[in-house]
């Protein structure tokens, strides 16, 4: 898959998770599908910059996203599309 096939199907994965109930989606799951959205799109933590840092929502969301700094942009845009396909199909959506 080139680099633009696979910007244009993270594009439409991004699409698709907004049709998933976010209810129904465990929140590490989703702390896993922001880190990965958060590399996929800003690069590595070392961009990354919180209102609060001492809020606890944004310590699990930055700990999400160092969880996945050892992937590349790339990587993490498989992965993140990968889960979403999944979510979609177990939805049947």
């Amino acid at each position: 898959m080139t680099r633009e096939e696979l910007e244009i199907s993270f594009e439409e994965a991004f699409k698709n998770a907004q049709l998933v109930p976010q209810d129904s989606v465990p929140q590490d799951l989703q702390l896993v599908l922001y880190g990965l959205y958060k590399q996929a799109t800003s690069g590595n933590t070392r961009n990354m910059y919180f209102q609060n840092p001492q809020d606890i929502r944004n310590a699990f969301k930055l700990n999400a996203w160092m969880q996945v700094k050892h992937l590349s942009i790339e990587e993490a845009m498989e992965q993140y599309i990968t889960i979403i396909n999944k979510l979609m199909k177990e939805r049947n959506l």
